[in-house]
């Protein structure tokens, strides 16, 4: 049988397949050893599928790209040519076939928006999801693949009722994609795309649910950019809702602030050194002054609620100072993480001081650690000019 038939035919024998990998001859025979039964379809050289996974032969991929694009390109302009609907699942088949070996043929994927939207059918909606699932299981980082994901989202929206349950899928594909792709910032860009989509309630569950996972990959600055993300949208959400809602609902967002600057401190003692952690703490910092501490100087507020947000604020200064004195402690090792951590605190703290620079003389007070300027020349002494200019 010829060779892309053979391919296609093994997708059609199989229509749950969900993953796709490029496999060394010499793996083959390892690889039929270990089917047993009639569950696993193989020739024993170019192909091999089972569990709904399907391998393919590294030394078959450029044969089989070269026959794919040829039917390909000769069924898109014989389908241009005559308008024929019944040459669209030839259209279909082949783009399919051609985009499994090469992710990022755009033309391939524009041929599929043209026909799927001219049928506008939502089965072949959903068809697409899989197909872009598909081709992200052995090309994660395939840019035409997520934006065709957007594209089927931005489609369907206001035309299927289960849009918030398929919302919630694309943020777990996210999350797998991530576990084996690391620092996959396309993957992290959609699913942060995909937050203006969610409804309140997906929101917090979605920053809930995320914690653990930014917990233990404290070093992918995307998972806390898609923090922040979420976070951004609860803000926004509640200012529109603040003008005709209690106070009470302010008090709730600057809650969740709280605890994220709480857990974010506790992860910084806890993982020496990661940069990503003190850039997420710069945006919460910054984000909280803003937001839950405009009333500081404001004469016109309610005196009340100015006291409560002037104490507020003067903890929020006492626990940062405490932070920094805390991480800038460096013990008599040969590690350094602890160096880093130190540099990392104390620009933090620089930072802070240009972003409420009226308390500046009462950092230099409360700094138990001694000079800002001393303990940045000693922990940094490269860039002693840059904390002279700074700081001068």
């Amino acid at each position: 049988m010829d060779l892309l038939l053979q391919f296609q035919h093994i997708l059609e024998l199989d229509p749950l397949i969900d993953e796709v990998g490029f496999v060394h001859p010499t793996q083959f025979a390892t690889l039929t050893e270990d089917s047993t039964g009639d569950a696993a379809i193989s020739d024993g050289t170019t192909f091999w599928c089972r569990d709904h996974k399907l391998g393919v032969s590294t030394q078959a991929v450029l044969p089989l790209y070269n026959a794919a694009k040829r039917a390909f390109i000769a069924a898109m302009e014989e389908y241009k040519r005559l308008g024929d609907d019944g040459l669209e699942s030839e259209v279909m088949k082949h783009s399919k076939a051609l985009l499994l070996l090469s992710s990022d043929f755009g033309t391939a994927w524009n041929s599929r928006k043209l026909v799927v939207s001219k049928k506008q059918q939502l089965s072949m909606y959903m068809g697409e999801l899989l197909l872009s699932a598909l081709v992200l299981s052995c090309s994660p980082k395939s840019d035409q693949a997520w934006s065709h994901r957007r594209w089927v989202i931005k489609s369907i929206t206001g035309k299927c009722s289960a849009l918030q349950e398929i919302l919630g899928k694309e943020s777990e594909l996210v999350e797998k994609i991530a576990e084996r792709s690391k620092m996959n910032y396309r993957a992290w860009n959609h699913r942060c795309w995909l937050v203006s989509y969610m409804t309140r309630e997906q929101v917090l569950h979605e920053l809930k649910k995320s914690r653990n996972w930014a917990g233990l990959h404290v070093a992918d600055n995307c998972c806390f950019h898609y923090r922040r993300r979420l976070m951004l949208w609860i803000l926004k959400d509640s200012t529109c809702k603040l003008e005709n809602a209690s106070p009470v609902y302010s008090v709730e967002v600057s809650e969740v602030w709280k605890e994220e600057l709480d857990w974010n401190e506790m992860l910084i003692k806890r993982y020496i050194g990661r940069e990503a952690l003190w850039l997420h703490r710069r945006f919460l910092s910054l984000c909280w002054m803003k937001q839950f501490a405009t009333n500081l100087h404001d004469v016109s507020c309610h005196s009340d609620l100015k006291i409560s947000t002037s104490d507020s604020f003067n903890s929020f200064i006492d626990n940062e100072l405490h932070l920094l004195n805390s991480c800038s402690t460096l013990p008599d090792n040969d590690f350094e993480d602890f160096q880093v951590q130190a540099t990392y605190s104390a620009t933090y703290t620089l930072w802070l001081t240009k972003q409420i620079p009226e308390f500046w003389f009462e950092f230099q007070e409360k700094l138990t650690i001694g000079n800002l300027k001393t303990m940045l020349s000693k922990v940094c002494p490269e860039r002693s000019f840059l904390w002279d200019s700074l700081i001068d």
